[in-house]
């Protein structure tokens, strides 16, 4: 457990611009601080306080993207060797301690204290990243000894006669003194070898079960699940209901749910629900509803509630979701200190939280009009359709109610008491165990959005950028026209686009100089906003009619042609109505995202920078986008 993550007594605190220490705990959504200037005390909402180091700009975050994964996986290795040092806490590490870990390292102690300054600052693993050098991407030893160093570590030392170190080394020495290469010092091999991770190495050498025994946690009650945020489950279902369209309030088929529950008080950390197919878009969507707080968008949707949960997830556990495997979605969440675990294969008491939750909501739904029931059976002869009466907008807000006003509030077998009053237990502590303290918020909201977003790397041309066959274009673009790339100026230089494929009418550039993102809209204002499904759906009519290439203009002629179809059959076809209502629903989504102020402009004002020391559920969003060439 971070200490860094949660708010507590005597921690350093920003609220309205003004600095303060935590003296007391208020309950469960709100601290007594003392503010260091004035020496006054006041009441401050727990999710407006941000810990004083969380906000500061001293060092921007990278485009994750851009990060190699080399680079990446070095400052993982580092995260995982502080991590025992981490959860002692400042208070009851020692420097035999820190000692102990620098040996480990062959790092000075003091370098490993610069580490933990750097990441209890912002608690993101970027900040273990390497400062950038001015030899950086070139190898300090020749190409040809990397290449025995990484063969010989991998044929002889990872495997299972498990030879020593030394035999490693003379292999080494050997193949270079036959292709006349000087070795390195045996030192520098050392090193080398050390760097190989512990658990892989023990699985070449001793066997995976061996390696599983040691790094895997002890099994009882669910593994870790010790503390609100701990470990958190996740998972995707079809609501047992069928919803209306918003227009003539018509069938349009069941929606797709997405759901986080904290497995420790059985809280709804966070949810979302749409007509989109489910994917990695969704699952980055209800982890971002997740940490972050409520009330905006509880007042969104006309809910008068408390629902205090936010703050980093230490472990997100899925069902060995494919969206987390080979995608940004695993990197954001290695960035934000999130760990992620499947549930192993053959043991299904892994996993079960999320699953009793959807079967404890799917039967709330039964009660409602245009319920599906779980099964034939149980249905009967009942008209799901005919009794249908509710749109997305008031599936989602009766849902919100009934997870913050019942659901939350009543009694729950397993935990043999509330989740309310778990959570709360959790937070603030009971007679005989500590709380952990309130979680903290995350410091700039808009960037955790976009970091869980999907991305695309494109080239800047004259013209703007081409994604997905569409040209966008902004006068921000224009010093990028063809920059050349950093390392090899013969080619272009390619950077992140961030896409949100609800709406793809603008997407988000990431600008190197300012290390910021901005909006770059269609190059052509007349297009409409579209999604991606309709994108999708547009170039597969266009192949039908038998042409082969695919521009911009065909894919919106084909759009107005399919709108046009959908209109006279909206009222009649399900399917027609259903595709309409996702656009709707869409593009509401976006506007009021953009509508919101940005949490970092809220930031700049209210915090001060304080120098420190149904038929297309075979997408998966941004697992399976196809890249238009250039």
């Amino acid at each position: 457990m971070n200490a860094k993550s949660f708010i507590r007594p005597g921690a350093a605190i920003l609220w309205n611009g003004r600095r303060f220490v935590v003296i007391d705990m208020a309950g469960i959504d709100a601290v007594l601080g003392k503010d260091l200037d004035s020496g006054s005390a006041e009441r401050i909402p727990a999710a407006e306080a941000v810990l004083d180091g969380m906000a500061s700009k001293d060092r921007v975050p990278p485009e994750l993207a851009l990060v190699s994964d080399k680079e990446w996986q070095r400052a993982l290795d580092k995260a995982e060797m502080l991590r025992p040092l981490l959860e002692k806490g400042r208070r009851k590490r020692t420097f035999e301690d820190v000692k102990a870990v620098a040996a480990a390292c062959e790092v000075n102690p003091y370098t490993i204290y610069r580490w933990l300054k750097d990441y209890e600052k912002t608690g993101l693993l970027s900040s273990l990243l390497r400062r950038e050098r001015t030899d950086r991407g070139k190898t300090r030893l020749p190409d040809g000894v990397e290449t025995i160093i990484s063969e010989a570590i991998a044929k002889v030392y990872l495997t299972a006669e498990k030879p020593d170190v030394e035999d490693t080394l003379r292999e080494i020495e050997l193949q270079c003194n036959r292709k006349g290469l000087k070795p390195p010092h045996r030192n520098t091999l050392r090193r080398r070898i050390q760097t190989v991770p512990g658990k892989l190495a023990m699985e070449k050498r001793l066997g995976r079960k061996a390696a599983k025994e040691k790094y895997s946690p002890i099994r009882g009650h669910f593994p870790g699940a010790d503390y609100p945020l701990a470990v958190v489950q996740i998972d995707h279902t079809k609501a047992d209901i069928i919803l209306v369209d918003d227009k003539h309030r018509l069938p349009i088929g069941r929606p797709n749910m997405t759901l986080a529950i904290d497995v420790y008080s059985r809280m709804v950390l966070g949810f979302y629900i749409s007509l989109d197919p489910p994917g990695a878009l969704s699952t980055g969507l209800c982890l971002a509803h997740a940490m972050l707080p409520k009330d905006e968008w509880l007042a969104s949707v006309g809910i008068d509630a408390s629902w205090p949960c936010w703050g980093k997830i230490r472990m997100v556990h899925a069902d060995n979701a494919k969206e987390f495997r080979g995608t940004m979605l695993s990197r954001a969440c290695e960035h934000y200190g999130i760990i992620l675990e499947n549930r192993p294969k053959g043991e299904p008491q892994y996993g079960g939280h999320v699953e009793r939750g959807f079967r404890t909501f799917m039967k709330q739904t039964h009660r409602l009009k245009g319920t599906t029931f779980s099964n034939v059976e149980e249905k009967g002869d009942y008209d799901s359709e005919g009794n249908a009466v509710m749109t997305l907008a008031e599936f989602e807000q009766w849902f919100a109610t009934y997870i913050v006003k019942m659901y939350h509030h009543q009694f729950h077998k397993g935990i043999k008491t509330t989740p309310f009053q778990k959570w709360e237990e959790g937070i603030l502590g009971t007679s005989d165990r500590p709380g952990t303290g309130l979680p903290a918020r995350i410091a700039d909201e808009d960037r955790l959005k976009l970091d869980f977003m999907p991305f695309i790397e494109r080239t800047v041309q004259e013209y703007g950028v081409v994604i997905d066959n569409i040209c966008y274009y902004s006068d921000i673009l224009r010093k990028w026209i063809h920059a050349p790339d950093l390392e090899d100026p013969s080619k272009k230089r390619k950077f992140i686009f961030r896409v949100d494929y609800r709406d793809i009418s603008a997407v988000h550039f990431f600008d190197p100089d300012t290390q910021t993102y901005a909006p770059i809209p269609y190059r052509d204002a007349t297009h409409p906003p579209i999604s991606i499904w309709e994108l999708r759906a547009a170039e597969k009519r266009i192949k039908e009619r038998g042409l082969s290439a695919v521009n911009e203009t065909l894919i919106f002629e084909a759009l107005e042609e399919m709108r046009e179809i959908e209109q006279h059959a909206e009222a009649q076809t399900k399917r027609a109505r259903r595709e309409s209502q996702r656009r709707r629903n869409n593009a509401k989504a976006v506007k009021k995202k953009d509508a919101a102020k940005p949490a970092t402009e809220k930031m700049q004002e209210e915090v001060p920078v304080v120098p420190m020391d149904d038929e297309t559920e075979d997408i998966l969003p941004y697992d399976d986008i196809e890249e238009a060439p250039l």
